[in-house]
C-alpha cells in the first residue's frame, strides 16, 4: 500500500459516536483474515451508501466530496445516515460529520468553506512546478531539502528554514527518487505509508515491459512510478510512460503536471480540478486506449466498495476513447491487496483472478518476502490479465502448474479433488471431505458449525449474510424483511422511549419527595434549636 493508509472499516470497534472511524493497521490484519474475507468483523458496522441519483452532490471536506454512511447492527435497521470524510479514518485528522437530512445555515456553510481552504496545501500545483524548475537549475551546493517541512528549499527560503534540519547537495538522482527523500508517514493512529521493496517493484516493472504495456497509470504507487521513469530515462529501448495519482501532495514538488495528479482514490477527486482530470483522461485515451494498464495499491483498511466505484469511473474514462468494435475490451488492471479480500474484489470485478506472487514492502517489519508460515506477506496481485501470460520468478520458488495453467508458489500443491492449486497464503492446504474443499492447515472441521474453522473459534459467533434476518444468500439492502424490520425496530424504539420517560418521571418524583423530607427535617431541627435556646 504505497498510498496513505487513510480509510474506513465497517467495524463497530472503529466507530465512534458522531461518525468517527478507524482503519485496521497492517499488523492487525491477521485478525481480519481469521474472521473471514467478507469485510465484516463483528455483529455491527458502518456501511457506505451510494445514492440512487448520481446527480446528488455530497458536502465537501478538505479531502473532496464526502461519502454517505449508515451504521448497521445485527437484527436492527438504522435509518439515519451521515456524511463523513472519504479518506481519513480518524476524526482527529478530519472531523467532518453531517447528518444526511441536516440543514445548515449560510454562516456554517461559509465557515466550512473557509476551513476547507485553510487545509489545502500551501502551494498551488503551478507554484510547485515553478519552484521545481528553478531548483533543478541551481548548482549542486545550493540544492537543499528541509526534512522538517518536507520541502525543497530555494535560496530565498533559507531564513525560513534556518533552525531546521537540512539535507544539502540534493542530486538529480535523489530528485528522481522522491520516495527515498521524503519521510514515509507511519503514524498508525492517523495514517500509514508503506513503499514497495525493490524486489517487488523491479518485478512489476519487468513484467509490465514483458507484457508490452507502453503506459502505466499508477494509482497510489509512487515507487513504481519512480522506477518506470528511471528505466525509461536510462534505457533507450524502454518507452514506458507513467502517470502517478496519489493523495500525498508532497510529490507535487518533484513532477510536472503531466506526471503527477493530487488525487483521492476513495472518491475519485482531483484536488487540482478539471485540468488534472483532463491530464488523466488524455493519458488513458492516448493511442485510442491501447497499451495502457492501471496499477493500484490502496490502503488495506479501506472499504472495497468505494475503491471499486472509483476504479470503474477510471475504466469508464478509458472506454470513452475506445471505438465501438473495442467496446467489450477491459482496461488491464493490477490491484494489489491482501489475499483474504479475494471474494470482495471478485464480487465487483468477476473477471479478476489472484496471482500467487507475494508483494513485500521496504518499511514494514512483517510484510517481507522469504518468511515462512503465517509470517509471509499476505499481499497479492489481483488482475484481469489471463494468469498463463504472467511468469513468476522461478528463482524465488514459483513453478508452473500445467493443470491450472498458471504459476503458483512452492507449497501450493494441486488438489485432485478440487482440481486446483487451492492455497491462498503460501502454505500447503488440506482437503476436507466434509466441507468438500481445501482449508488452511490450522483449521479443523467443527461438527457444531458443520464447517472448518480454528480450533478455539466460537460456534455462536456472528455469521456473514443479512444483518436483518441472518440469511446468507443476500445482504441487508436487499432483505425482503426490511419493512418488517423497520416496523419492529420502530416499536422497540417506542417501547424504550416509554420506559425512559417512566424512569425519568419516577426519578423526578423521588427527587421531589426527597426534597420535601429534607425540608421537614430541617424545620424540626430549627424548632428543637429554638426550644433549647429559650
Amino acid at each position: 500500500m504505497e498510498a496513505l493508509c487513510l480509510s474506513l472499516v465497517g467495524s463497530d470497534r472503529g466507530f465512534r459516536d458522531g461518525g468517527g472511524k478507524m482503519a485496521a493497521p497492517r499488523d492487525q490484519l491477521g485478525a481480519v483474515e481469521e474472521k473471514g474475507s467478507s469485510g465484516r468483523q463483528g455483529s455491527s458496522g458502518v456501511e457506505v451508501v451510494f445514492p440512487s441519483d448520481p446527480a446528488t452532490s455530497a458536502p465537501l471536506c478538505p479531502h473532496g466530496p464526502t461519502l454517505l454512511f449508515v451504521k448497521v447492527n445485527q437484527g436492527k435497521e438504522e435509518t439515519r445516515r451521515f456524511y463523513a470524510c472519504s479518506a481519513c479514518r480518524d476524526r482527529k485528522d478530519c472531523n467532518f460529520f453531517q447528518w444526511e437530512d441536516e440543514k445548515l445555515s449560510g454562516a456554517r456553510l461559509a465557515a466550512r468553506e473557509a476551513h476547507n481552504q485553510r487545509c489545502q496545501p500551501p502551494l498551488s500545483r503551478s507554484q510547485c512546478v515553478e519552484r521545481y524548475l528553478k531548483f533543478i537549475e541551481l548548482p549542486l551546493s545550493q540544492r537543499k531539502f528541509c526534512q522538517r517541512c518536507q520541502q525543497l528549499v530555494l535560496p530565498d527560503d533559507g531564513e525560513k528554514h534556518r533552525e531546521h534540519q537540512i539535507v544539502g547537495d540534493v542530486s538529480i538522482t535523489q530528485l528522481k527518487r522522491p520516495s527515498q527523500l521524503l519521510c514515509p508517514l507511519e503514524n498508525k493512529k492517523t495514517n500509514a505509508q508503506y513503499l514497495f521493496a525493490d524486489r517487488s517493484c523491479l518485478f512489476l516493472v519487468d513484467l509490465l515491459s514483458t507484457l508490452g504495456f507502453r503506459r502505466v497509470l499508477c494509482v497510489g504507487t509512487p515507487r513504481l512510478h519512480e522506477l518506470i521513469r528511471l528505466k525509461t530515462s536510462g534505457d533507450e529501448k524502454s518507452n514506458i510512460k507513467s502517470l502517478l495519482l496519489d493523495i500525498d501532495f508532497r510529490y507535487s514538488q518533484f513532477y510536472m503536471e503531466d506526471s503527477f495528479c493530487h488525487y483521492n482514490m476513495f472518491n475519485h477527486h482531483f484536488f487540482d480540478g478539471k485540468a488534472a482530470l483532463e491530464v488523466c483522461r488524455t493519458f488513458l485515451q492516448e493511442d485510442k486506449g491501447e497499451g495502457v494498464i492501471m496499477v493500484t495499491d490502496p490502503p488495506f483498511g479501506g472499504l472495497v466498495e468505494p475503491l471499486a466505484v472509483t476504479f470503474k469511473k477510471l475504466i469508464a474514462m478509458w472506454k470513452e476513447g475506445q471505438s465501438q468494435e473495442n467496446n467489450r475490451k477491459e482496461l488491464p488492471i493490477f490491484w494489489i491487496f491482501p489475499y483474504f479480500f479475494e471474494s470482495r474484489i471478485c464480487q465487483f470485478f468477476p473477471s479478476f483472478c489472484m496471482l500467487d506472487y507475494q508483494v513485500d514492502y521496504d518499511n514494514h517489519a512483517l510484510y517481507k518476502h522469504g518468511k515462512t508460515g503465517r509470517k509471509q506477506s499476505p499481499v497479492r496481485i489481483f488482475t484481469n490479465i489471463p494468469p498463463n501470460k504472467i511468469i513468476l520468478p522461478i528463482e524465488e520458488g514459483y513453478r508452473f502448474c500445467s493443470l491450472c495453467q498458471r504459476y503458483v508458489s512452492r507449497e501450493n500443491q494441486h488438489c485432485e479433488h478440487c482440481n486446483s492449486c487451492t492455497s491462498k497464503d503460501g502454505r500447503k492446504w488440506n482437503h476436507c471431505f466434509l466441507c468438500k474443499k481445501c482449508v488452511k492447515p490450522s483449521w479443523i472441521h467443527c461438527d457444531v458449525c458443520n464447517h472448518c474453522a480454528l480450533p478455539d473459534h466460537s460456534c455462536e459467533g456472528p455469521k456473514d449474510g443479512c444483518f436483518i434476518c441472518g440469511e446468507l444468500d443476500h445482504k441487508r439492502s436487499t432483505c425482503p424483511n426490511i419493512s418488517t424490520s423497520k416496523k419492529a425496530d420502530k416499536a422497540v424504539r417506542k417501547q424504550k422511549q416509554r420506559k425512559s420517560n417512566k424512569m425519568k418521571m419516577e426519578t423526578t418524583k423521588g427527587q421531589s419527595m426527597n426534597h420535601i423530607s429534607v425540608t421537614r427535617r430541617k424545620k424540626r431541627r430549627e424548632r428543637a434549636h429554638q426550644y433549647l435556646c429559650s
